[in-house]
């Protein structure tokens, strides 16, 4: 992984010692890596005296909030007006784990009119210019290791405390799936070392992130696998739909469908996999894929999405049996990745 020049970190270091007020954001339909990144700078922050709001568009999963510092966090979504204010009052504004502004919801207008300084620390690709300064590593396993990267740069010291360690530990187990995929370089795993040393429980970790649902979201992997998991051998694709009357059925909270377009993979032979689910206004798409299938352009050219190579997202504005009929209909044109 490259290092962090020496002059963005000076320039930066000398904004945070004429800040009054900052804030930590990061993109809508937050994940392990959006909350342990944003809640690992944030408990920074606040260790060295800096007066630091956390903010996320919406609301996140409930298996997340176990996170130390999480009841700290404004849910702009529920708290529009504090959130306005703490945003029109910054200084400096970091934006965590998103490279468009268009990530930040209903905050986006807002986070582009203020004259603060804005931040971006991110490791998805092409990351868009609304900020005024930029770190992008799209090698990094994920934007907590980039925060690791850092804290470290800004304070050779590097006091890792507990909290701070917990945080960004779940940024990197969740966004690698565990470390099953985006972690194949050594410093990732010297990272986690560190952090391990400063006495975190990364069994505990895992327990809260990963064994921590309700019966009902057993009950719906059950009903996923069993009646909506459609596989299509013939171009190694799988994929998986939900309707609205379906989460009502299972009395669907936010986050019980975490890992379910990873469940195709397990199949022999399969390297493409997606998940559908039908919203209010929209159906939410993700993508998994394996070796080099390009998940992020797949999404990006056909989905309003994005991501990197093996996993990446987007939504569709048509009909549920539409958004899948439109999926079906693409596969043809990669064979090329899916076929042989």
């Amino acid at each position: 992984m490259k290092s962090i020049p020496k002059k963005l970190i000076s320039e930066i270091k000398k904004h945070l010692s004429d800040s009054g007020k900052i804030i930590v954001l990061t993109h809508k339909n937050p994940d392990g890596d959006a909350i342990g990144s944003m809640l690992g700078f944030y408990h920074y922050l606040r260790n060295n005296k800096y007066e630091v709001t956390a903010i996320t568009p919406d609301e996140y999963p409930e298996f997340l909030q176990w996170m130390p510092g999480s009841s700290d966090i404004i849910r702009f979504s529920k708290d529009k007006k504090r959130g306005i204010k703490a945003i029109k009052e910054a200084d400096i504004i970091f934006n965590l784990d998103f490279n468009t502004s268009d990530r930040l919801g209903g905050m986006e207008s807002y986070v582009l009119s203020s004259t603060s300084i804005k931040i971006l620390i991110d490791h998805h690709p092409s990351p868009s210019d609304f900020s005024d300064y930029i770190i992008s590593e799209t090698t990094a396993s994920s934007t907590a290791e980039l925060i690791f990267l850092f804290i470290k740069a800004l304070d050779g010291k590097s006091h890792w405390t507990k909290q701070i360690a917990e945080c960004l530990f779940t940024g990197i187990m969740t966004d690698t799936g565990c470390f099953s995929y985006n972690s194949s370089a050594g410093d990732t795993y010297r990272i986690v070392a560190e952090l391990l040393d400063t006495g975190i429980n990364k069994d505990d970790i895992f327990s809260k992130v990963y064994n921590n649902f309700s019966d009902n979201r057993m009950r719906l992997i059950g009903h996923v696998l069993n009646k909506k998991m459609v596989v299509n051998q013939d171009y190694k694709t799988a994929y998986i739909s939900l309707t609205r009357k379906e989460l009502k059925e299972y009395k669907f909270t936010f986050g019980d469908s975490e890992g379910f377009v990873n469940y195709p993979l397990s199949i022999k032979g399969i390297i493409f996999s997606a998940l559908f689910i039908e919203k209010n206004k929209f159906i939410k798409v993700s993508f998994r894929s394996k070796g080099n299938f390009p998940a992020n352009i797949f999404s990006e050219k056909h989905f309003n999405g994005g991501g990197h190579l093996n996993a990446a997202g987007g939504e569709s504005y048509e009909s549920l049996s539409a958004a899948i009929s439109k999926f079906t209909s693409l596969l043809p044109r990669y064979s090329k990745y899916l076929k042989g």
